[in-house]
């Protein structure tokens, strides 16, 4: 009798053991983490026409950079105070490629954060980057050699200033011998003296409030022989 007493004793202990291990683990509860957002531009001068890419890194506090949600590329002109979204990621740090400023143009990145269906799965807040800016430098247009210089100024360069200057030295020394007038195209024509030597003109556009000035050297080479 003592020994049955025994057995069902321990039994009982170890039936209460089974109970204890094999309890319900409680759920692993979700965190919110805030991010930053970090966009970098290839370039912030760029030649009227031409494009740049954007590189994004959105991260967390977390340690790791959220993989749900999309960034969305917003965009401010010169001549606007609107914010624009002009494209948006499939990710929140896929970059954005071939972004083509018509005009000084301010960018900014906005992360829109993550909600998940999931209670047990992580939330990330919206963040947005530093604004940055793009500078377009107007271009103009000439032929390849002559005397006779003509070309186009764009882009909106209608019935403006072009301002020539000449130098015996193609880096210094420029002194400003006329102003000529483009049409109400932005064309331009000038027929340059033949003067005796090798003289370097300088065609400068000026910058205004949208866009960067531009600025073109022009050669011409006369010899004594040839000289009218």
């Amino acid at each position: 009798m003592l020994s049955t007493r025994s057995f069902a004793g321990t039994l009982a202990v170890a039936l209460l053991g089974v109970v204890t291990v094999g309890g319900a683990v409680p759920a692993t509860a979700s965190d919110t983490w805030t991010t930053t957002t970090v966009a970098s531009p290839e370039a912030t001068v760029v030649d009227y026409g031409d494009t740049i890419d954007v590189e994004v890194d959105v991260d967390s506090q977390s340690g790791y950079s959220p993989t749900a949600g999309t960034s969305t590329l917003y965009a401010r002109e010169s001549t606007s105070t609107v914010w624009q979204a002009i494209a948006t990621t499939a990710s929140p740090s896929l970059g954005f490629v071939d972004v083509r400023p018509r005009i000084r143009t301010s960018y900014k990145v906005v992360y829109n954060g993550h909600t998940p269906s999931s209670s047990q799965d992580d939330s990330y807040e919206s963040s947005e980057s530093a604004v940055f800016t793009v500078e377009v430098a107007r271009t103009i247009s000439h032929p390849e050699d002559g005397f006779e210089v003509r070309g186009k100024v764009r882009p909106d360069y209608g019935e403006r200033k072009i301002i020539v200057k000449i130098s015996s030295r193609k880096h210094s020394g420029y002194t400003r011998v006329k102003t000529i007038r483009t049409d109400e195209r932005g064309r331009y024509r000038i027929v340059l003296p033949r003067r005796v030597g090798t003289w370097y003109w300088l065609f400068v556009v000026k910058s205004d409030a949208d866009y960067l000035g531009t600025k073109l050297i022009w050669k011409t080479w006369v010899s004594d022989r040839t000289a009218p």
